[in-house]
Order: C-alpha cells, then structure tokens, then sequence
C-alpha cells in the first residue's frame, strides 16, 4: 500500500521522502497555486528533483482535444508524472489518446465502481477517489473504495485505488482493508499517523524507566 503526500510544498515532500514515508506526490491546481502563483511549471520541476517518486498532476482543461493537448505538455515535463484527467464524457477519448502516446494516466472525481470501470477501460492506470467529498454528502468513501477493489478484483483489471484524504488514522486503515492500493493524506494527518493518544504516556514511562537503568546500551 503506498501513501502519497496530498501536497505541492518541497520542504513537506523533501521531509517526508527522506524519513522514507513517501510513495509519491498528489498536487491539485489549488494546491500548486497556493505554493506558486503563476510559476507552477517551475514548482512542478523542483518537486520532481526532490525526489525519484511519481508526482501527479491535473490537467487545466475539461474539454477532450484540450485535455489530451495539456496532457502531453504536463508529461514532457518529468518521466515521473502522472497526468490526473477528470473523468467526464469528453476526456475518454482523450484518456485512451494519451495512453496510447504512452502517458500514464490517473481518472479523477471517481465516485462509484462504475465510473472507475470506465475509467480503467479508457486505459487510465489508477482511479482518483476523494473520499472526504463522498463522507460530506452521506456517502461512505470507504464502502466506495471497497467497491471499486471488488469490481476491478472481479474484472480482473490493473487499476490501483487511490483514496483521497482519509480523515483519521483509523479511517486511513480502512481504506487499506478494503483494498486501497494507496492513499493520499496531507502533511497534518502525515505526522499524526506517528502518535497515538496513548504515545505520551508511554514515553513518559519509558523516560522513567530510562532513568533507572545505566546509559545506552553503548555505555552498558
């Protein structure tokens, strides 16, 4: 299961790739404009020198001739990306285009099995599911998740899930035990996976415990 880092700021991604948390970078055109209005071409090419991991990145166009134009131009920027498509009608044609060039390809506003089975017979590698959008409007994200892992399981189709912004820890391992192939999660929920309400006290036992005993084991 891989976890991308759900952001566009090199010192979070540079961070996380060297404590070896790190399977890629999900960017969003709001997240690449926050970072770097009007030089988002020049965030696009740091982020991939900061680290060897595929980087995914949206198109800025909905229409099909226009998708599969941005398309080529955003994968001539690194072997590394990944070129995020939304899946409406117009940019099927414009998936299997740009699959067939030999771009990888990622579907998203992926909301039930069905559209991540189209998706994937357009030639998309992997479905986008922003499970945070499904929970808000009574949707379960990870039943979704669920879902799309049977239907692909059952159609025997090479198509990774990928959970978008799970909520908790708790849900993150959800999203696994239903069959994400990974997750996507910002630089907050990222370092929180590293505690648990319990971490504190039993630092402060070990801290105690510590205090009783004679040094390091280099010292014993």
């Amino acid at each position: 299961m891989k976890i991308h880092l759900a952001s566009a700021n090199v010192d979070d991604i540079r961070w996380a790739h060297a404590n070896g948390l790190l399977d890629g970078v999900l960017t969003s055109p709001a997240l690449l404009a926050h970072e770097a209005p009007r030089r988002e071409r020049e965030l696009l090419t740091e982020i991939c020198h900061a680290m060897p991991l595929p980087v995914f990145v949206t198109v800025h166009a909905v229409d099909g001739d226009a998708i599969y134009r941005d398309g080529r131009e955003i994968a001539k920027l690194s072997d590394q990306i990944v070129v995020q498509v939304p899946l409406v009608e117009d940019a099927v044609p414009a998936i299997r285009r740009l699959c067939a060039d030999g771009v990888r390809v990622a579907a998203t506003l992926v909301f039930n099995a069905a559209q991540g089975l189209l998706a994937s017979k357009a030639g998309a590698a992997s479905v986008v599911t922003p499970i945070d959008h499904l929970d808000r409007v009574g949707y379960s994200g990870v039943q979704v998740v669920g879902e799309l892992r049977s239907v692909f399981d059952a159609a025997r189709t090479e198509c990774d899930v990928i959970a978008v912004r799970p909520a908790s820890a708790t849900q993150l391992a959800e999203c696994v035990l239903a069959g994400a192939d990974g997750v996507a999660v910002g630089m907050e929920l990222l370092r929180n996976l590293l505690v648990h309400p319990l971490t504190d006290r039993g630092l402060d036992q070990l801290l105690n415990d510590l205090s009783r005993a004679r040094g390091t084991w280099a010292d014993v």
